[in-house]
């Protein structure tokens, strides 16, 4: 039997913004979420699944190919996907050149035969999974998110993408880096 790894590629916040999202997530502690532990969170440029353990080292050379330059990205602004009124996940928004090193991601995992993300891509790090708002709670809720929706972190330099390995336990995931790619 092939050993398969839950894989994706990622960027990781800069540690600083652990404590802002500890509070961030404090303001919606009345709510059925299940947060992401602050020292998880990240941005994930695609989700690739199960892959064969095999495959690993041909994705990671795929990935040394990255041509995006390092940037600046601003983190900050709350939203849900897919509505405020429906809300799934709680996000933080984070601006810079994502997209582009999302495309390049793309193209070179073209060959892996990875299933395409089909939504525009939106650069975000997950801070809660919501479980259940009841309908006295959505206006809460909501407001709750109007009054946090601009917030700031500040900014970060986005130099590395990671493969990583997530391993999914009772008590949360446990990520592990396979491989780290240095953009120049």
């Amino acid at each position: 039997m092939k050993a398969l790894i839950r894989t994706f590629i990622a960027v990781e916040l800069d540690p600083g913004f652990r404590e802002k999202i500890r509070e961030i997530q404090g303001r919606f502690s009345d709510f059925n979420l299940k947060f992401v532990d602050p020292e998880l969170v990240h941005i994930t440029l695609k989700f690739l699944g199960d892959v064969e353990e095999s495959r690993i080292p041909l994705i990671s050379a795929a990935l040394d190919s990255i041509l995006c330059e390092p940037f600046e990205t601003r983190v900050g602004g709350l939203g849900t996907f897919p509505k405020p009124s429906n809300p799934k996940v709680l996000w933080l928004g984070a601006a810079g050149n994502f997209r582009a090193l999302h495309e390049d991601i793309e193209n070179l995992l073209e060959p892996f035969k990875f299933e395409k993300d089909n939504r525009e891509f939106t650069a975000h790090a997950t801070l809660a999974r919501v479980k259940f708002l009841k309908k006295d709670q959505i206006n809460a809720f909501i407001n709750t998110l109007k009054e946090l929706k601009d917030v700031e972190f500040g900014s970060m330099w986005v130099n590395k993408v990671l493969l990583k390995k997530s391993t999914l336990t009772p008590e949360g995931p446990i990520y592990e880096t396979l491989h780290t790619v240095y953009l120049d």
